[in-house]
């Protein structure tokens, strides 16, 4: 059978059919043609912001798309949450150059998910496989340094470790419903000083405030407006850059209501502080949060007792808190491995990454034995 892979310079020109064919059946929210879209249509993912689509579809003998990969042509690290920074750094002081590269991901968003889709019908390692070499023979084409796939699920992982690429893993930190019938039974799961702790902290939290979780027509655009001043106000302290436009949450508020739970405190009917998990088929992916004022533990409340609530209630097997936060391990989320892979075009830059990484793994997997021995806050059996 043969294949034509076409590169795309946005999702548009795939068009939604085409793209959630292969993209629906994974129940991801973030590979969806809404959120991809999102992204573009709304100036977040563009490229003057360093973000140049590249999508690739994979097509048959007939035309029809049987693939697809989010795949985008990268000015900067930005926005990515696998660090490559000092790998860039390096090759530019010995005179290469890094920037632009390849970059298989989803934008802003670092939760694991699929990133070589394939239609229904379609064989998933021989979708994979002409995907992978479609980016691979990019690389060469565009004469760019790199191709970085970011947050892949572990079977694909294992296959791109398997095709040569340089494998890497890091930590986050992840809630596992053990079958909860409700927050009270997470708690018994826990020892006691640390049931103690979370109900002292959602009392002091909740003191004063109504908070609700808003999902599908119950969320309207006076509340986007609210969480929006909250994400820049929040970003603008702590990171200096928001990278989200106001439209993006329009344009997922219109097309994927249904797929989100914006989590909102409000002090006498006014919205003080807001969190945003967009919900999968069996995960809550918890993204944005901001507050406007300072309210004890109220973070913790938002953004991971609200999101355990919800995911029990749903039957969600899981709630991933996004990237970073030890402190998250206090709260039931405990380390869990995530992935990325990488291909280095030159040699000079290649081997000395190789190194760094095959040093940088066990590291990373003491680091996360010893937080969960150490740090664990459930019942020991």
């Amino acid at each position: 059978m043969s294949f034509t892979l076409q590169v795309n310079d946005g999702i548009a020109s795939i068009g939604r059919d085409a793209w959630d064919a292969c993209a629906a059946p994974t129940g991801d929210p973030f590979v969806s043609y809404d959120f991809l879209d999102a992204c573009e249509a709304s100036g977040s993912a563009v490229p003057s912001q360093g973000w140049a689509a590249r999508h690739l579809s994979l097509h048959d003998e007939d035309g029809a798309v049987i693939g697809v990969m989010p795949l985008y042509l990268k000015g900067h690290s930005q926005g990515e949450y696998v660090f490559d920074h000092s790998w860039a750094d390096a090759y530019q002081r010995a005179g290469g150059r890094y920037y632009p590269k390849l970059l298989g991901a989803v934008p802003f968003t670092p939760a694991t998910g699929p990133r070589f889709l394939h239609a229904p019908g379609a064989d998933a390692a021989t979708v994979r496989e002409a995907l992978l070499q479609g980016a691979l023979t990019l690389v060469e084409r565009l004469g760019v340094s790199s191709l970085h796939v970011n947050f892949p699920t572990e079977p694909e992982w294992r296959a791109m470790t398997e095709a040569g690429l340089l494998p890497r893993r890091d930590i986050q930190f992840i809630w596992r419903n053990e079958g909860y019938g409700g927050f009270d039974d997470f708690l018994a799961a826990l020892s006691s000083n640390r049931r103690k702790t979370i109900r002292r902290e959602r009392r002091e939290a909740q003191v004063g405030l109504d908070i609700r979780v808003l999902t599908g027509g119950d969320i309207t655009e006076a509340h986007w407006d609210a969480f929006f001043a909250f994400y820049m106000d929040t970003g603008d302290r702590k990171w200096g850059r928001p990278y989200l436009t106001r439209d993006f949450f329009a344009r997922v508020g219109a097309s994927m209501a249904d797929r989100i739970a914006l989590v909102m405190a409000f002090r006498d009917e006014t919205p003080i502080a807001g969190a945003l998990n967009f919900i999968g088929r069996d995960a809550l992916y918890g993204r944005q949060w901001g507050a406007l004022e300072e309210v004890p533990f109220l973070h913790f409340e938002l953004c991971y007792y609200q999101a355990i609530d919800f995911a029990i209630s749903r039957g969600l097997a899981r709630v991933e808190a996004g990237a970073q936060g030890e402190h998250k391990i206090a709260r039931g989320y405990l380390p869990s491995p995530v992935y990325s892979a990488h291909w280095i075009a030159d040699p000079a830059l290649r081997d000395p990454v190789a190194r760094y990484l095959d040093n940088e793994r066990p590291a990373v997997e003491a680091e996360m034995e010893a937080m969960t021995t150490d740090l664990s806050p459930y019942r020991r059996t």
